[in-house]
């Protein structure tokens, strides 16, 4: 396996960890009676802070996904995974360390750090665009 393929298999089990840690929570409330399965708000306003960090921590895995993945999936079916394979797996650890800073805390300092994490990201996809493209033009 590509360090490309591991690094997109690994944002995709981040972004599925994250929703079934939200689904634990949910079906604890509603197995516990504390809640009715269709009591929880679809932006959960409603929920915990922790609940509410965990629910935005997921969906940026999903916002960031269709740029990421697309790029580690396009090097992948062009056979170029050997232009995305030196900064993938810091792609992985940066979206981890992302969402991970989110859960913990969002304090002006937290969001500081999470800003830098997602900077890494945005500037490890740029680089693959320009690099994927010239790659695709040479070859």
């Amino acid at each position: 396996m590509t360090a490309t393929a591991f690094a997109l298999l690994g944002y995709i089990g981040w972004t599925l960890l994250l929703l079934l840690v939200m689904e634990t929570q949910r079906s604890a409330l509603v197995l516990g009676g504390l809640r009715r399965s269709d009591s929880f708000r679809p932006d959960g306003s409603d929920a915990s802070p922790f609940g509410q960090r965990l629910l935005r921590a997921h969906a940026n895995c999903l916002e960031g996904f269709p740029i990421f993945g697309a790029l580690m999936l396009l090097a992948l079916v062009l056979d170029l995974a050997a232009v995305t394979d030196p900064l993938a797996p810091w792609l992985l650890a940066a979206r981890v360390a992302q969402s991970s800073v989110h859960l913990v805390s969002v304090s002006a300092m937290a969001i500081n750090v999470r800003f830098t994490f997602f900077a890494v990201q945005m500037g490890i996809a740029a680089w693959w665009c320009v690099a994927l493209l010239r790659a695709g033009l040479a070859g």
